[in-house]
């Protein structure tokens, strides 16, 4: 069983105990701005029920073809196509470009995994990463990430690891130091969290790190081989 939660934030641990209680065994948080110790309680809930938690914070979970939770357009075949490339991303706005840029390619999805913005969150990048890996449907992975946090390098760990060929994305490139960008956990402090670090340890693992989001698909097609997908032509915005 699946649970999605758009409740306020005072109501929003309530909600997902209430649905953790009730066996769910996901539960899809939407809302931002929880307190802190609200999500500690949540988790730690999770845990004990063995419940994943997606989110808080999250645009929500597609499975391109089947069915989608959340806010994401998971109904709109222009932007998903069924396919064998999971997209995981921490941004719901640029999760949705990336998508839209593989199904112009001709490239399917299938599934995308929406983390979630904020500092602590049920799902991280690494274990987003490692279902996909241990997916049978799916033969590559895009993971879209940004600055902010430590959730790139680590998953970057186990993509060393992975047979399965990774591309990702890094929003923030430009962003100053010590500022917050856009979500919670987009903060950089120091070299900590920064774009250049997370693009070393990417590229240290393996992964093709794609400049803008409209290089994704021609990375893809060299990493899979066989793909014909010339660079930037699958460049869109959404509508």
């Amino acid at each position: 069983m699946v649970a999605n939660s758009a409740a306020p934030p005072a109501a929003a641990k309530e909600a997902a105990l209430d649905a953790i209680e009730a066996g769910a065994k996901t539960v899809v948080i939407l809302t931002e701005h929880i307190p802190a110790r609200d999500v500690i309680a949540i988790l730690h809930a999770a845990r004990q029920h063995g419940t994943r938690i997606i989110g808080p914070n999250t645009a929500g979970i597609v499975t391109p073809g089947e069915g989608f939770v959340g806010i994401m357009p998971g109904h709109n075949p222009n932007i998903f196509q069924p396919g064998e490339v999971g997209v995981i991303s921490r941004s719901g706005s640029l999760g949705t470009l990336v998508c839209l840029n593989l199904t112009r390619a001709g490239i399917g999805q299938s599934a995308f995994l929406g983390i979630g913005g904020d500092p602590m969150i049920g799902t991280t990048t690494r274990d987003a990463l490692v279902a996909l890996d241990q997916d049978a449907n799916t033969r590559a992975v895009v993971m879209v990430g940004e600055i902010g946090g430590a959730m790139e390098e680590a998953a970057a760990d186990y993509a060393a690891s992975m047979s399965k060929p990774v591309v990702a994305f890094i929003a923030g490139r430009a962003s100053p130091p010590g500022k917050k960008m856009g979500h919670a956990g987009a903060i950089v402090s120091g070299t900590f969290g920064s774009y250049d670090g997370k693009r070393r340890a990417l590229e240290k693992a393996g992964v093709g790190v794609a400049d803008t989001p409209s290089d994704i698909p021609y990375l893809l097609g060299l990493a899979l081989g066989g793909l014909d997908v010339p660079r930037h032509t699958a460049s869109a915005s959404p509508a």
